[in-house]
């Protein structure tokens, strides 16, 4: 670098101190190449010292005294306000052209932790979800599964559990999803007409069971219950809604907060049904051997609205036996004690 324009030509007396020992000598001062010349009164030079490595010993005082390196045993002392001037102006300027690795360290961690805390809200909450569902064992979803079907009580009522209509709907549910541990229970009311939950619990409304006089109907909808399980993963859809705290406890320790629970068990009895791809649900019904238009005119009386279950009906015009026996159904029926 070169001094500023305006000093090029400045010079000023000082006195000159080779190192900490020697006597002080008056010199003459003037700016060089990018140094500082120091002169004898024979305007012999005695030493350069290099501007950018210049340093104020004693800011803010006078007279000021000036070292050229923090090794160096030199020392200027510079009463000449210009000059002190001067060689305060061109270290400002020396000072804002260095890099600042400090500063450059603040943006670097406010990078990275601004990087951290996008992960953290973008993708570490949808991967402990499916690190907790990957590793839940069946018995902590079947708990999980209970508790919400106890804090589902106040709004929906207990299971109805007539003896003779439960193992009738034991019957049904293991001729329509055989080979799987599907509980299906019937509640009383406060539900819409079908739900599920997570440990493979499956909820009925009653009158799914006391309105329709074909139990094609009611199989229809454990069927299509089953295929939104089989979509996404109960547990998962909960974990989901209790955020990533409640999921790291349940990881961690096998439980979730009563309060995740509850809210939870609330959630799913107003929640809008999932849909589900007419394709896949009349591939149900075919593997099961049971025709789609009861549960069709069960969901809309009208066909309007699924009339592709009707005309796409796998069993159309054939003659199919009842997943369960009449009496099994009467019973079924008479579930809820009515």
């Amino acid at each position: 670098m070169t001094a500023l324009k305006k000093f090029q030509r400045l010079e000023s007396p000082g006195l000159w101190r080779e190192s900490p020992e020697a006597q002080r000598r008056d010199v003459i001062l003037s700016f060089g190449d990018a140094s500082l010349v120091v002169s004898d009164s024979a305007e012999r030079v005695l030493t350069h010292w290099s501007l950018a490595a210049l340093e104020r010993l004693n800011p803010g005082q006078s007279p000021a005294l000036y070292s050229p390196g923090a090794d160096s045993g030199e020392t200027l002392e510079i009463d000449d306000d210009l000059m002190v001037e001067a060689l305060e102006t061109v270290r400002r300027a020396i000072g804002r052209a260095r890099p600042r690795p400090g500063r450059l360290r603040i943006w670097i961690v406010a990078g990275t932790l601004a990087g951290l805390a996008a992960l953290a809200a973008f993708w570490l909450p949808g991967a402990l979800v499916r690190q907790t569902v990957a590793v839940a064992p069946p018995e902590v979803r079947a708990e999980i599964g209970q508790a919400l079907l106890a804090r589902m009580a106040d709004a929906a009522g207990t299971p109805c559990d007539r003896p003779g209509g439960q193992r009738a709907l034991d019957r049904l549910a293991a001729r329509l999803l055989p080979g799987t541990a599907r509980t299906v229970r019937v509640l009383p009311g406060g539900l819409p007409r079908a739900l599920h939950l997570p440990g493979g619990v499956i909820l009925l409304n009653r009158a799914l069971v006391e309105d329709y006089e074909d139990v094609a109907a009611v199989a229809g909808f454990i069927l299509a219950e089953d295929a939104r399980a089989a979509r996404s993963d109960p547990l998962a859809d909960l974990l989901r809604a209790a955020g990533p705290l409640a999921t790291f406890r349940l990881l961690t320790t096998g439980t979730l907060p009563d309060g995740a629970l509850s809210a939870y068990a609330h959630h799913v009895l107003v929640a809008p049904e999932a849909p589900l791809p007419e394709a896949d649900l009349l591939a149900r019904f075919a593997a099961a051997g049971l025709p789609s238009t009861p549960y069709a005119l069960a969901r809309d009386v009208t066909g309007e609205s699924v009339r592709g279950l009707i005309r796409n009906d796998p069993l159309q015009g054939r003659e199919t036996d009842a997943p369960i026996s009449d009496g099994d159904w009467l019973r079924l029926q008479a579930i809820c004690g009515g």
